[in-house]
């Protein structure tokens, strides 16, 4: 039985829009109540339909000069094997995965203090022009405030020399949690909450789209969830540029943040049933396999979620921290899971537009 007030049941119902306060009375809602919710939306926008993509994630680099606790990805004490990527290693990397049937390149680095400014620009164009029709999708606002500052560039043009170079759409990493006392502790030194949201508006505003996760499981609290996300509306009410959000669950293995409490199944399918009901302008909710697992992934399909990420052939950032995500997914697969869970498998492309329906 729901515990919330029969008039935010009613504005629930009604599909009103919540505020921060309705947001966290959510949670107090028992889960297949929620859920139940969650997936009327959800069936309204997507019908019985789990997207995925074909994609390689490329990580160039793992060397960064900032630390943050959470991650297991950039090379540090627990992670002692610093490597860089030459352009000609990342060329022939996007060659063999666009040939296994990658449609998209997910080029995501740590902040590497020894690449200069030129070298993004040579890598993204010498990538494009030896594969024009692969989608890049590239750069968070988190690399993009990291190169504004340090080559003293605003962040507006290190966004337009992308497009010159051949970025298709951003990530949306780097948004971790937008609360900056907690942003302090997780990621300090990294890029504001402030001006993630900047750069992504910017980044629509140049007729772009991207994506928007949220960092959850670790030392936040439900209403640093909330708040999160009722920040993304608002952006998303202005430009209308994010594709998905994607809530990333926090990985726990070989970093430096002490969490003594990891987060349940029913606390994660509750903040992706959340999601959907808040983000009623994000036409996306990404159940991200890499983090969650693919079983685990599957069930949030009936929780509000409507896409899974993609193949992904290789990667590298989530399975540092324990994520047994490292060497992806076959389509076959992917097309198996969502089948065999009682939904109809659609291949998509980058920007959410069909490809296959496997009926």
């Amino acid at each position: 039985m729901s515990s919330l007030p029969e008039t935010l049941m009613n504005r629930l119902h009604d599909h009103e829009r919540l505020t921060q306060n309705e947001g966290e009375a959510l949670y107090d809602l028992d889960l297949f109540t929620l859920g139940r919710e969650a997936d009327r939306r959800r069936v309204k926008k997507h019908g019985k339909k789990v997207f995925f993509n074909s994609n390689r994630h490329i990580n160039p680099t793992n060397i960064c000069q900032d630390i943050c606790k959470f991650c297991a990805f950039s090379s540090h004490r627990k992670n002692p094997n610093p490597y860089a990527m030459s352009i000609d290693e990342i060329l022939e990397i996007a060659k063999e995965s666009t040939a296994l049937g990658a449609r998209e390149l997910h080029v995501v680095s740590a902040h590497n203090p020894n690449y200069g400014y030129q070298w993004y620009g040579e890598m993204f164009k010498t990538i494009k022009e030896a594969l024009p029709h692969i989608h890049l999708k590239a750069m968070t606002a988190a690399e993009v405030d990291f190169l504004s500052r340090r080559f003293e560039k605003p962040y507006e043009q290190v966004l337009e020399d992308m497009l010159l170079w051949g970025v298709d759409s951003m990530p949306g990493g780097g948004a971790e949690i937008f609360d900056e006392e907690v942003r302090a502790r997780l990621c300090g030194g990294k890029v504001s909450s402030g001006r993630w949201l900047e750069i992504h508006g910017y980044w629509h505003s140049l007729g772009k789209q991207s994506n928007a996760t949220m960092l959850f499981g670790h030392i936040e609290n439900r209403t640093h969830r909330i708040d999160h996300m009722l920040r993304l509306r608002e952006l998303q009410d202005r430009y209308g540029g994010f594709n998905a959000f994607i809530p990333l669950l926090y990985q726990k293995e070989n970093n430096f943040l002490k969490v003594e409490r990891f987060p349940t199944g029913q606390e994660i399918l509750k903040t992706l049933a959340i999601s959907r009901i808040l983000l009623d302008n994000i036409p996306h909710i990404k159940a991200y396999w890499a983090t969650l697992g693919l079983n685990l992934a599957m069930v949030a399909q009936e929780f509000g979620a409507d896409d899974l990420d993609g193949t992904i052939q290789k990667e590298s950032i989530q399975s540092a921290a324990g994520s047994g995500s490292g060497h992806g997914v076959s389509k076959e697969e992917l097309i198996f899971q969502i089948k065999d869970a009682g939904f109809i498998p659609v291949e998509r492309d980058s920007l959410y537009n069909e490809i296959q329906i496997y009926a």
